[in-house]
């Protein structure tokens, strides 16, 4: 077994909705991205990247790149699974962690939880996305942008 983790933060901009976990979210602001700007699943890539050794998102994916300009990050996620899959990995399960003062994402975690154990062929029980807020401390706090953590467990079949 080996364990990943990954962080990704995006500042807030223009816009009219967030991209979390592959779920689109109503907000008066978007973030500013060179992708969908999806900080969870950023998040969740390099978390796997991490525990199978495979470098980072930005080494994958660089925000260089004019092909990843407007991606889906489900997109980068099912690549990276497939990575995963011809180096002997699958993943045992992931935990998300979102932070943001705003907007209120806990309507959305079931449909957040769905599309991740979809991209990683996953029974949704193995997946948990939740909420938080910083009390109004930090820029998430003084909500300027939205952060994203997440842990992974993959296992080596070979």
């Amino acid at each position: 077994m080996r364990v990943g983790h990954g962080f990704d933060v995006h500042a807030f901009g223009a816009g009219d909705h967030l991209m979390l976990c592959g779920v689109r979210v109503d907000h008066t602001r978007g973030v500013r991205a060179h992708s969908d700007g999806d900080v969870a699943l950023h998040a969740l890539c390099d978390a796997l990247l991490g525990a199978a050794g495979l470098g980072d998102i930005g080494e994958h994916f660089p925000d260089d790149d004019t092909q990843y300009a407007g991606v889906s990050s489900r997109v980068l996620l099912r690549e990276v699974v497939a990575l995963l899959q011809q180096h002997g990995y699958r993943t045992g399960n992931v935990d998300i962690t979102l932070v943001a003062q705003t907007p209120r994402l806990a309507e959305h975690r079931v449909a957040m939880c769905e599309n991740v154990a979809s991209d990683l062929h996953l029974d949704t029980h193995c997946v948990n996305v939740k909420a938080t807020t910083t009390e109004h401390l930090g820029f998430a706090g003084r909500e300027e942008g939205i952060a994203a953590f997440a842990v992974a467990l993959l296992h080596n079949d070979s």
